[in-house]
């Protein structure tokens, strides 16, 4: 089932939580709502769900406005933050609400509660109670009592916030494979961009209440449209630059003492802000490098797998990771920084540009 807002509003008092919201959630596809705390997100995930109801605008499931329907009368199901496990009831149990409360039969609410047990790998467990459940098994019998419910649209709010970071990427991979073998329209909400990146096929990123920009993981990470989304989506070290036209469809873009061509790109003339992945740059030990950029370490911090160092350069502080942690550069090492062929992103006010060096 697709799921449409058309310039949805949400107010509470004076404040407005949500401002004008319009976006298409195709049928089959898991979509993430993306942004910082109090950005809006959750509260348009509790409009779909029927939790909340707009102050304004249209809400639409497969084509059928539920703009003003309850929760009850929306085919939708939501796993929440917090699991919200009934502590009392066994696992099945748990499952089994949903089901007895649509008025489904004992026996039958049982069969269909084991099989949704099964489809998220926790048969066998079916008497456990909660409290005797890892969070990661917690977090799927909470995903295995929404599903028996059979939604059209299956909703997630943060579900894996309470969980490690390595079960945190398990239960990631499993909620995405569970999507898309079961073909199932799902609406994510988090404010971890790698957790977005990861199980979204499109990723809609708000702030302020506002839709920045909305688009693939790849396209939203290598063409961020605005300063903010630069920022947001990974790291990267916003510095000034200035553009300079070269010819049709291609500008020069000066950092400090370092000149980048860009091809194909409608960025105006002047200063602009540049955005630098940490993975652009290269980190040279011997400074002086030809066509590289003079910079002086302030940070270094070892990580296990890499480095990663803060440095000062005519162009701007940037960020930097490093893999070689055998040898770590100390603070103070004067160094040269080559930039790779994509990560330097011109930030313009409709367009954005990945440049290659020139």
């Amino acid at each position: 089932m697709s799921v449409e807002f058309r310039d949805v509003v949400k107010r509470y008092g004076t404040a407005t939580a949500v401002a004008g919201v319009s976006f298409e959630i195709e049928a089959g596809t898991l979509v993430t709502l993306l942004g910082p705390s109090g950005c809006g997100k959750t509260t348009t995930l509790r409009m779909i769900a029927g939790l909340e109801l707009p102050s304004e605008g249209r809400i639409l499931i497969d084509g059928r406005d539920v703009t003003n329907l309850s929760a009850t009368q929306r085919d939708v199901s939501m796993v929440f933050q917090s699991y919200a496990l009934f502590p009392h009831m066994s696992v099945l149990e748990n499952v089994c609400y949903g089901l007895l409360r649509s008025g489904l039969g004992k026996a039958d609410a049982a069969n269909q509660a084991r099989d949704g047990l099964k489809q998220v790998g926790l048969e066998g467990l079916e008497a456990r109670q909660p409290s005797e459940l890892s969070g990661g098994q917690q977090q799927r019998v909470a995903v295995a009592r929404a599903l028996v419910l059979k939604p059209s649209v299956l909703l997630f709010d943060e579900p894996l916030s309470n969980l490690d970071a390595r079960l945190r990427r398990q239960m990631r991979d499993e909620i995405r494979d569970l999507q898309r073998r079961l073909g199932l329209t799902a609406v994510y909400v988090t404010h971890d961009q790698q957790e977005a990146m990861a199980v979204s096929d499109r990723i809609i990123v708000m702030n302020a209440g506002r839709i920045e920009q909305q688009g693939k993981p790849r396209e939203l990470y290598e063409s961020p449209a605005t300063p903010f989304l630069a920022r947001f989506m990974g790291e990267s070290s916003p510095v000034r630059g200035i553009v300079r036209r070269l010819d049709a469809g291609r500008v020069r873009i000066t950092l400090g003492d370092v000149d980048l061509d860009v091809g194909d790109s409608t960025a105006a003339e002047g200063a602009a802000m540049i955005a630098v992945r940490p993975e652009a740059i290269t980190v040279n030990s011997a400074p002086g490098l030809a066509g590289s950029l003079a910079g002086t370490i302030t940070k270094a911090s070892y990580l296990g797998t890499h480095m990663e160092y803060s440095i000062a350069t005519a162009a701007g502080p940037l960020f930097a990771t490093c893999p070689r942690v055998g040898h770590p550069l100390a603070e103070g090492t004067a160094v040269a920084l080559s930039l790779a062929a994509t990560g330097v992103i011109v930030i313009g006010s409709s367009r954005v540009t990945t440049t290659s060096a020139g």
